[in-house]
């Protein structure tokens, strides 16, 4: 078992350079990748599930960096590069392959978009409680994944009933991982979040499902980046994530299997 090495999303685009050995510790404390490390920027959504895949992957130390998909996309372009990117849409990988920044994207599991609300909270219980006067809701920004699927929820909903529920929203936050904070600090009553950001919450938050009709297909697309250090290892873990053991992890955190 290798170890896992976390790193901030920002770290990232400051440098991905190489190190020696000696100097790994260094490289956990600056975000610089070393010798070795297979890197993978990855949506916030997904920190559980790669944890637990990276534990059980023995091929190489990797380095995992949390951010929204958009932002992970946005410095691919700037020309960071790490080795793998896997983001909540299919939308990004496709776009960064037609701009030949990425290898073919696959797509390798799929989601359900749900409203979350403190455990115990009984001032939510349908999407339609969301148009309440009073009710607090915060959303994903509109760049990213969570919160184009949650627009895309909302565009099918009459105009009354949509411009209630987007002038209840008082936080507009740049991941998925924004909104779980907002609803475990009580800041906000409802938030659009992932069913497995309910599950990975350890019981602070309660799941409600949105109508079948208005369900948005979630697909997570990953992709090996073009010019990363380790193109061979990253096709490597990109096989295992479709394989079994990456299958199970993301099982054990709540996704489901990949949309056909």
């Amino acid at each position: 078992m290798r170890r896992i090495i976390f790193t901030a999303a920002a770290a990232l685009a400051i440098s991905l350079g190489g190190c020696g050995d000696d100097d790994a510790s260094i490289a956990a404390d600056s975000g610089a990748a070393a010798e070795g490390e297979l890197v993978v920027s990855a949506a916030t959504s997904l920190k559980a599930a790669l944890t637990d895949y990276g534990n059980d992957y023995d091929a190489a130390t990797v380095r995992l960096s949390f951010a929204g998909s958009d932002q992970l996309a946005a410095q691919i372009r700037q020309g960071v590069r790490p080795d793998v990117f896997a983001s909540a849409n299919t939308k990004l990988p496709d776009a960064l392959f037609s701009e030949g920044l990425v290898e073919q994207p696959v797509v390798f599991a799929g989601n359900r978009l749900v409203i979350a609300v403190p455990r115990g909270s009984t001032k939510v219980s349908s999407l339609g409680d969301l148009a309440a006067s009073g009710v607090k809701i915060a959303a994903g920004s509109a760049s990213v994944p969570v919160g184009a699927y949650t627009r895309k929820v909302l565009s099918q909903l009459p105009a009354s009933e949509r411009n209630a529920i987007l002038g209840n929203v008082r936080s507009s936050e740049p991941d998925v991982g924004g909104v779980v904070g907002k609803l475990t600090q009580g800041a906000v009553d409802a938030g659009f979040v992932y069913r497995t950001d309910v599950t990975g919450a350890g019981g602070a938050l309660k799941g409600i499902e949105l109508p079948a009709k208005l369900e948005p297909d979630v697909a997570y697309g990953v992709a090996v980046v073009k010019g990363a250090e380790h193109e061979a290892a990253a096709r490597a873990f990109v096989d295992g994530l479709l394989g079994a053991v990456g299958q199970e992890a993301l099982t054990a955190a709540g996704f489901a299997p990949a949309p056909k």
